[in-house]
Order: structure tokens, then C-alpha cells, then sequence
């Protein structure tokens, strides 16, 4: 039986942050979109290998991730979206140890019948 699109586009949210917490590169680079970008709380949009990078060689170092809540989930086509709500423990550009009560509008696409990670951002809740 076919997974739900719901269900697939919960299942890549809660792939990332996995992926992010292993370092595993290999995973983000085939879940999210070339031109995926994330709107950082400050602001700041980086782009997918800039982050990729920063995962990489330690700029974020991401201990782990645990996910609170998902919510708002909107499906439209090929085009979705939601909002998950997770603790994560990090060290963000050499700065202390902390944990953040990190919220992510998550963008996602279909295509060929699987879908993609496009855009997120990031803020606190």
C-alpha cells in the first residue's frame, strides 16, 4: 500500500532533522531541492550547500532533535506544506551549547511522484 502524501511529507520532516543531528549529507542532498533555501531566525537565507557545508565542517552542529508537535499540514497538488515544532540542541557558529524551541514552516514539491523539501524557515514558539 502507497504511502499518503501526508505521511510522506511527515516522514521527509522527520528525515532531516535525523539527517541534520547524523551529519549525514548524502540524505539532506537527496531529500531537499537543489535551490532549497532556509530563512534562518535572523533572518538570513542561505542556501541548500551553504547549510550543507556549515553541517559538514561544524558551523552548525546539531546534537539532536525532538520533535514536539506537527501541525498545519496543507497539501495542494504536487505543492505542500506544514509547521513542525522541535527542541534542538546545537552549537551554532562556535557558540555555547543550547537548546532552542525551534519552529519550521517546511515547503515541499512533487515531483515524478516523490516529493522534495523547497524552502523552510526557521523561527522560535
Amino acid at each position: 500500500m502507497a504511502k499518503t502524501d501526508e505521511k510522506q511529507i511527515i516522514d521527509l520532516y522527520r528525515k532531516e532533522n535525523e539527517a541534520m543531528v547524523a551529519k549525514d549529507i548524502t540524505t539532506l542532498n537527496k531529500i531537499l531541492v537543489p535551490s532549497m533555501h532556509l530563512r534562518h531566525m535572523t533572518g538570513y537565507v542561505q542556501p541548500k550547500l551553504e547549510w550543507i557545508d556549515q553541517i559538514q565542517n561544524g558551523g552548525f552542529q546539531y546534537f539532536s532533535s525532538v520533535e514536539e508537535k506537527i501541525k498545519d499540514i496543507k497539501i495542494n497538488d504536487n505543492n505542500a506544506s506544514l509547521i513542525g515544532q522541535n527542541k534542538v540542541k546545537a552549537i551554532v557558529n562556535g557558540g555555547a551549547v543550547h537548546t532552542w524551541p525551534l519552529q519550521m514552516k517546511m515547503y515541499f514539491v512533487k515531483d515524478q511522484g516523490r516529493w522534495f523539501i523547497t524552502d523552510q524557515e526557521a523561527s522560535t514558539y
